[in-house]
C-alpha cells in the first residue's frame, strides 16, 4: 500500500531543456511526482542542437528524435499549448480546453526566432514569403532542405554560431552561399576582430561570400516569393550609404531569439528580456513557478546554450526533490508502521563482485578498430568529472563550439568582448591567420578561465579539459597556445589507457565508466547507451568516442547465447 500523495508538476514545453527536466526527476524519484507536459509542437523532443546538421546533410531528422519520458506517472500532451496560469488557484490552462492542477509549474517555452520588421519580411497574414526561413524548429529544417532543390543562391542573415553553421553546410549542398552580418566582426558576442578575420577567411575558403557591416533593408518579393535582398553599407555622413541587391530564392534568418515570456507576463509574474527568475530559478512572484531554458532570465544572465539550460534542469530538479525529502521520510515510516513486513528466514548469500577489468586489450595481438581509435583519439582529451556539482558553478556550460565543417571554432569562458582584467587575469595569444589559426588563452590563480581557439580543434580539446575540469595550467600561459594540456605524451590508442572517470560525453557528464556500467547492464550499441547515459544526445562530437568505446566493450563482453 502507497500512501503517498504525488506532488504536481506541471513542465510547459516539450523542447531539449523541458524533456531534460522530466527525466532528471524520473531519475531522482520516479514515484514521487505526477508530471503533466505541455508541448505545443506535435513532434516527440528532438535536439534543436543537431537542426544545422540536418540542414547541411550531416544527418537526417529520425537521428536527432530524443526519446520520450518512460514512468507511470508521467502525463505528455503533443501538439497543446499552454494559455493561461491562474496562479491563485494553481491551474494551467490549455488550448484544448483542458485544465491542469499543479503544486510546482515550470516554464520551459523557449524563444522564438527574431524577424526584424522590415519591408518584405511579413506577408499580409502575418507569416513569412515563401522562401523565407528561420532555422529553430523541426520545420523549419525540412523546409529549408526541400528549398535547397530548386535553390541555386541562399542569403544567410546573421553571423552568429548559427549563421555560420547555416551559412557552411547549405555551402556544403552546392549552393552559392552569401553571408550578411550587420557589424563588422562575425560571431561579436564569443571573438574579437582579430579571430573573427581568420573565421571569415575560412568560412570564403568552404566557398561562402561573406557581407559584413551589412544592415538588411528589404527582402525582395515576386508573385508571393522571395527573390533577394536589399542591404545598405555605410553610416551616412562622412561615409557614403550605398544599397546593394544580392539574388537569392532561399533567405535564412539567423539574427537572435526573443524568450517566449508572454504566458509568464498574462500570469503576472516579472518579465524582463526573460522570465526573471532567482539562483533558484523560482519566480520572484511566486515560489511554485519556475523558469528554465532560453525563456529564461537568471540573475547572471543567459547565454541561450543547451548545456546551460541542461544545467537549470538538473539543478531544478534537485530543488523539487529535496522540497519533498521531508514528507517522504514521514510517508516511509507510516508506511513502515502500516504495512506488513516480510522479511526472508536466511538472506541468500552475496556473490563477490568482480573487479572491473575494462584496463585491457580485446585480445592479445588485436589491433583497435577504426572506431576505436577514432573514440580514442577524440577521448584522449577526456577530462575527469569534478568532485562536486552542488550549487550553482555552471563552468563547462559556456562552451561553444561551432560546427562548420573544416572549420573548427571553439570559445569558453572570458573570450570576445568579456576582455581579461589586466589586474587579475593575464591573457596570451597566437595570431596566425596565414595558416588560418588563432589562440587565445586567459588564466587567472593558475587556472584558465577563459578561450578563444580558431583553426586548431586539437588544441581546442586541451583547452575544454582544461577549462572543465580546471586543470592547473603551466606557469608560463604560452604553452597551452600549442602543445597539448594533458600529461600524456600522445593520444591514446586504446580505450584501455582510459581512466574510468575519464569524460567522453562533455554535454551530460557521462564518462567511461557510465558507458561500460551501461554496457554490462545489457547496452549492445550506440542507441543503447544513448538511451541509457544520454551520451551523443548533445553537440554530437562525442560520438565516435561512444562507437569506439561500444566496438571495444562488446569484444570484452560476448552476451552469452539465449
Amino acid at each position: 500500500m502507497n500512501l503517498r500523495v504525488p506532488v504536481k508538476v506541471v513542465v510547459v514545453g516539450f523542447g531539449m531543456v523541458g524533456s531534460r527536466l522530466v527525466d532528471e526527476l524520473l531519475r531522482r524519484e520516479p514515484e514521487a511526482f505526477d508530471i503533466t507536459v505541455l508541448g505545443a509542437e506535435p513532434y516527440e523532443p528532438y535536439n534543436r542542437v543537431l537542426l544545422s546538421d540536418v540542414v547541411a546533410g550531416r544527418t537526417d531528422i529520425a537521428a536527432i528524435t530524443m526519446s520520450l519520458p518512460d514512468g507511470a506517472r508521467v502525463t505528455v500532451r503533443r501538439g497543446v499549448t499552454a494559455t493561461s496560469i491562474d496562479r491563485a488557484s494553481r491551474l494551467v490552462t490549455a488550448d484544448d480546453g483542458t485544465t491542469h492542477p499543479y503544486d510546482h509549474v515550470v516554464l520551459a517555452t523557449g524563444a522564438a526566432a527574431r524577424i526584424p520588421p522590415i519591408p518584405g519580411l511579413r506577408t499580409a497574414d502575418g507569416g513569412l514569403p515563401a522562401g523565407v526561413h528561420a532555422l529553430r524548429n523541426l520545420d523549419d529544417a525540412r523546409e529549408i532542405v526541400a528549398a535547397t532543390v530548386n535553390s541555386p543562391r541562399a542569403v544567410v542573415v546573421g553571423g552568429g554560431v548559427l549563421g555560420l553553421e547555416a551559412a557552411v553546410g547549405l555551402a556544403g549542398r552546392g549552393l552559392s552561399v552569401t553571408l550578411i552580418h550587420n557589424t563588422h566582426s562575425l560571431m561579436e558576442r564569443q571573438l574579437d576582430p582579430e579571430a573573427a578575420d581568420v573565421v571569415r577567411t575560412g568560412l570564403e575558403e568552404q566557398g561562402v561570400t561573406v557581407l559584413r557591416s551589412r544592415r538588411l533593408r528589404e527582402v525582395l518579393v515576386a508573385g508571393g516569393r522571395a527573390v533577394g535582398v536589399r542591404v545598405e553599407r555605410g553610416s551616412g555622413g562622412r561615409e557614403e550609404v550605398v544599397d546593394e541587391v544580392v539574388a537569392a530564392r532561399l533567405i535564412v534568418l539567423s539574427i537572435g531569439t526573443v524568450p517566449e515570456t508572454g504566458l509568464a507576463a498574462t500570469a503576472g509574474l516579472s518579465t524582463d528580456r526573460g522570465i526573471v527568475v532567482g539562483h533558484d530559478l523560482a519566480s520572484p512572484d511566486d515560489p511554485r513557478v519556475h523558469a528554465i531554458g532560453d525563456c529564461a532570465q537568471p540573475p547572471d544572465g543567459s547565454r541561450g546554450l543547451v548545456a546551460e539550460g541542461w544545467d537549470q534542469a538538473r539543478r531544478l530538479a534537485e530543488l523539487l526533490v529535496s522540497l519533498i525529502e521531508p514528507s517522504l521520510a514521514a510517508w516511509s515510516a507510516v508506511e513502515s508502521a502500516v504495512e506488513p513486513v516480510s522479511r526472508p528466514v536466511e538472506a541468500p548469500p552475496v556473490e563477490p563482485v568482480e573487479a572491473r577489468t575494462h584496463l585491457r586489450l580485446p585480445r592479445v595481438g588485436a589491433q583497435p578498430s577504426m572506431a576505436v581509435r577514432l573514440g580514442a583519439l577524440l577521448a584522449g582529451g577526456a577530462t575527469t568529472r569534478a568532485q562536486s556539482d552542488r550549487g550553482i558553478e555552471t563552468r563547462g556550460t559556456d562552451v561553444v563550439k561551432v560546427k562548420a565543417g573544416a572549420l573548427s571554432v571553439t570559445t569558453m569562458g572570458v573570450c570576445g568582448p568579456s576582455r581579461p582584467d589586466g589586474a587579475t587575469q593575464r591573457a596570451v595569444r597566437l595570431a596566425d591567420p596565414a595558416a588560418g589559426r588563432y589562440v587565445e588563452v586567459v588564466v587567472a590563480d593558475g587556472l584558465l578561465v577563459g578561450a578563444t581557439c580558431v583553426g586548431d580543434p586539437r588544441v581546442a580539446a586541451d583547452l575544454t579539459a582544461a577549462y572543465t575540469r580546471r586543470t592547473p595550467v603551466p606557469l608560463d600561459p604560452a604553452f597551452l597556445l600549442l602543445t597539448p594540456v594533458m600529461p600524456a605524451a600522445a593520444p591514446a590508442s586504446s580505450p584501455e589507457h582510459m581512466p574510468e572517470d575519464a569524460v567522453v560525453c562533455r554535454c551530460n557528464g557521462v564518462t567511461k565508466g557510465d558507458i561500460a556500467d551501461s554496457c554490462e547492464a545489457g547496452a549492445h550499441t550506440v542507441d543503447d547507451v544513448a538511451r541509457d547515459t544520454r551520451a551523443t544526445t548533445g553537440c554530437g562530437s562525442c560520438k565516435d568516442a561512444v562507437c569506439g568505446l561500444v566496438d571495444w566493450l562488446s569484444e570484452e563482453v560476448v552476451p552469452e547465447p539465449a
